[in-house]
Order: C-alpha cells, then structure tokens, then sequence
C-alpha cells in the first residue's frame, strides 16, 4: 500500500460540543527490498548456423515490484558462458549473435545473466540461457496464392485489413517475413511478422498485382496475390436483391461457395454474356445462422435489370441453385411484422462505406460494406 489518507476530528466537551476535522495524508516510501525476476524463470532459445552477425536470438522479460525508481531501467550482464563472445546482450535484453555460428563446432550454449535493478541499493538476479545451434533452413517457404476482392461506394474507400497471406515453412524454427515492392507501397502495406495486407485510403476501381514475397532468412519466394477493386453505383442500390442462405458462415460461403454460386447465378439471371453481375455486399442475419447477399445485375447497355425481374430468373433457377448451396428465402422487399400489403411496403437500402467486413480465407478473401435495409408501410 503506497499511502493512507486519514481523516482526524478533535471534539470538545462543551454545551454543545463543536469539533473540527482535518485530513492527514500519509506516504509509504518504498525500500528496494525486491529482487528483478526472470520470466520464465530460465530460458531456452535456438539459433540456424549461418545467421549474419546482430540475429536476434532472445528477449529477456524481466519485472520488479519496487516502485519505478527501484526498477528499471535494469542492467544486463552475461556472466559466464560467453568467455569467446559470440553473444552480446543490449540495454533492453535483447540478446543477439556476435559471431556466424556453425553447428559443426559446437551445437549448444549456456551462459548465466544477471540483472541489477535501479535501486540504491542495488538488487540483483540471475537466470540460465541455453542456446542450440540448428542447421540451416533446407526448406523453402511455401504459400498459398491470394485473390482479394474489395467493394466499396465511389472514391470512399476508408483502407483497412484486407486479408492474410497463409505461408508455411517444414523447417520447425524458421521465422518467415513478408515484404512488398516499395513501388506499391503507396497504395498497400504487408506486415512483416504475420502477413496481413493493408490496403490505404482511396483505392481506385480496378485491379492491381501485388509483389509480396515470404522469406525464411534462407530462401524467399513469391506469392500471387491479386486485389480487385469494385465500386459501387448508386443506382445498383435501387436495383438490389437479397438471396438469403441457410446455415453457412460468412467465411464458409467466400471460400466453399462463392466461385460456384456466382458461376451458377451468372447462368440463371444474366440474359446476355455482356451482362455483369455485381455481388455488393454479404453479411450474416442478426440472431441466426443466416446469410444475406445482396447482388445486382448490369446489362450491357449500362442500366440495370429491375428487382422484379430478377426474382422471377431466380424462382425458375432455384433449383439449380440449391445444388451449390442451400437458399432459404429470395428478398426484395421484407415487410414482416408490417399489417400493409405488399403494394405499399417500400424499402429503402443504405450503405455504410466506412464500416467495412473483411471476411478471409487462405485462397480468397472479400471485403465489403456493411447494409441496412429500411421498410416502412405507406397505406
């Protein structure tokens, strides 16, 4: 406990009594009487033979319950176990190679550290590193290539997580990184420990080719991924419907499903090969295990098929689109729970381009905006 604050009375014994209060505040001042510990308490780490000078091999976690000016910073020594100094350990605990290790000369190390806290005085405590050295990597890297299709309003693309490139390695203690050409750095970004991709603010319509690589320290390898930028219209939204799924999972649908079912509904609704067919938005229903994907279709010409008309393609179809996967209602309008007829529900759809769903998978991954489907009853 680092304080108190005590409030004191002093009471006469007139008729009446009066009193007076005041508060007292009383400071613990902390002694160094705690040790820096170790945690874990040891440790043990591994380094490929070949590594260039500076490798980072460890970083040293260490805490003190003394308040901060009997903690750290705290004080790094290796005391013994590095006699020929092939290890150096900086102010942070970081400790690195100071020499290329071979694994023909000698496979493991153990060195004692010390730590020494800021106190006065000074509290000290150790802990054992081993350190082996393993061959170098023989496997290269291995990654799945990655298709990103990203949907958003007009010039209103806020930037994001858009996806994660999957990559594995069979060599058991190799560390991959990513990196991208710094020519598309503009415009994307990779983090280099976990492989996830950021797209910026403002992506233009169309489609872009990204150099990402993944490397092991030994090999490196290029990945495919490729991001297809769709901006939406506003009249799509005028002209949207709703297939809602049955039991599937957002992620389930972008990597099971959504290259057939586009395929199949492609052949159900588009009367023309020049047609496009826009896939908007998908988003799970609130409360169930239901899917809502909502879609468009663009005729040649430039305009766009009315909601009627395509209700009535996919009532014919639906059969065949069943065989993909499971649909439980076909929407344009959705008057539940309003006593109006069908006649006078209108709907109105709004899209939020800033609040943007990424749903990933390692071969595809979608982004999208989130919707909002209003009715109301106008008898």
């Amino acid at each position: 406990i680092s304080g108190y604050s005590l409030v004191v009375q002093a009471r006469d014994s007139g008729t009446p009594p009066l009193s007076s209060s005041v508060t007292v505040n009383v400071d613990i001042s902390d002694v160094n009487d705690n040790s820096p510990v170790f945690t874990p308490a040891n440790y043990t780490a591994v380094i490929q033979e070949n590594k260039p000078v500076g490798t980072s091999i460890l970083q040293l976690v260490v805490t003190d319950k003394d308040s901060f000016h009997n903690g750290p910073p705290f004080t790094f020594t290796i005391l013994t176990g590095n006699e020929e100094e092939e290890f150096t350990l900086d102010p942070h605990g970081v400790l690195r190679s100071a020499v290329i290790f071979k694994h023909m000369v000698s496979t493991e190390y153990v060195l004692c550290v010390q730590a020494k806290d800021s106190g006065k005085p000074q509290q000290v405590s150790h802990t054992y590193v081993q350190v082996r050295v393993i061959e170098e990597s023989i496997h290269k890297p291995t990654a799945i290539p990655l298709e990103i299709f990203i949907v958003t309003m007009e010039d209103d693309f806020p930037g994001g997580v858009i996806g994660k490139i999957h990559a594995t390695d069979q060599d058991v203690y190799d560390v991959l990184t990513y990196t991208l050409k710094s020519e598309q750095k503009s415009l994307f970004k990779v983090n280099s420990h976990d492989g996830k991709i950021i797209a910026l603010g403002g992506l233009d319509n169309g489609k872009y080719v990204l150099n990402v690589s993944v490397s092991d320290g030994r090999f490196q390898v290029p990945i495919d991924v490729v991001v297809h930028v769709e901006q939406l219209l506003q009249e799509m939204l005028q002209n949207t419907v709703t297939i809602r799924f049955e039991n599937v999972s957002p992620e389930d649908f972008v990597g099971l499903h959504m290259h057939g079912f586009r395929r199949t509904l492609r052949n159900a609704v588009l009367s023309q090969k020049q047609d496009s067919l826009h896939i908007i938005s998908i988003q799970p229903v609130a409360g169930s295990s239901q899917l809502d994907m909502l879609f468009a279709v663009q005729m040649h010409s430039g305009g766009f098929y009315k909601p009627t008309y395509l209700i009535q393609k996919l009532t014919n179809a639906r059969r065949h689109l069943e065989n993909v996967i499971r649909i439980s209602a076909i929407l344009e309008k959705n008057c539940s729970g309003l006593d109006c007829q069908e006649q006078h529900c209108e709907q109105s759809l709004s899209i939020d381009s800033h609040s943007l769903m990424t749903y990933s998978t390692a071969r595809i991954s979608f982004v999208c905006p989130r919707f909002y489907r209003n009715v109301r009853c106008m008898c």
